[in-house]
């Protein structure tokens, strides 16, 4: 029996993640207020398309890809959840997100690591993620709203480079060549 044809979820959860990242880090970087459109875009573009990503990478027996999307899907979810708090009990405070932050940062060093068999545009994309994470840690931690404003601008940059990973995959593919170079490792 042949094997079906999966198309490349990749594109998919990069733009989830993308630019659903710039978006929430344009408020963190102080340039607009939280509010509907954010939890909007995390619920459905960063959670639910990041998700459906990661399945379809578990189809393509792709452990990386399948971790990645899968864990940053339901880690927007789980934000919005904490924004929306609907279980009424006490609100996350800036010691609990210091916390919720720290352990995202200590995944996505791991994944970075993970990253550095992968081309550089996937490295600095998990390069500048770990660095957001820490940071945003960092000014949780402390209540520092510079550190969160440097965070913002740190994230922007990240979720510009995803979208850019994911439109030079679907470019270079739809038309069978490199239109956006992703830097890829040379094979020894």
């Amino acid at each position: 029996m042949a094997e079906t044809k999966v198309a490349n979820p990749a594109p998919l959860g990069l733009l989830g993640f993308g630019l659903t990242t710039v978006l929430l880090n344009i408020h963190n970087a102080g340039l607009m207020e939280l509010n509907v459109m954010i939890l909007a875009m995390g619920l459905c573009y960063g959670g639910f398309a990041q998700i459906v990503a990661g399945i379809m990478e578990f189809r393509n027996k792709n452990l990386f890809g399948a971790t990645v999307f899968t864990s940053y899907g339901f880690f927007w979810l789980s934000l919005c959840v904490i924004w929306v708090n609907p279980f009424g009990v006490a609100a996350a405070d800036r010691q609990a997100m210091g916390w919720y932050l720290l352990m995202w940062g200590v995944f996505t060093l791991v994944m970075f690591i993970g990253s550095l068999k992968h081309n550089r545009v996937t490295q600095f994309i998990f390069l500048t993620l770990t660095l957001l994470f820490f940071l945003l840690t960092f000014g949780d931690f402390t209540g520092n709203e510079t550190i969160i404003r440097i965070a913002g601008v740190v994230g922007i940059i990240c979720g510009l480079s995803a979208s850019y990973s994911a439109f030079a995959q679907v470019l270079n593919n739809e038309f069978g060549k490199t239109v956006l170079p992703l830097c890829e490792l040379k094979s020894k």
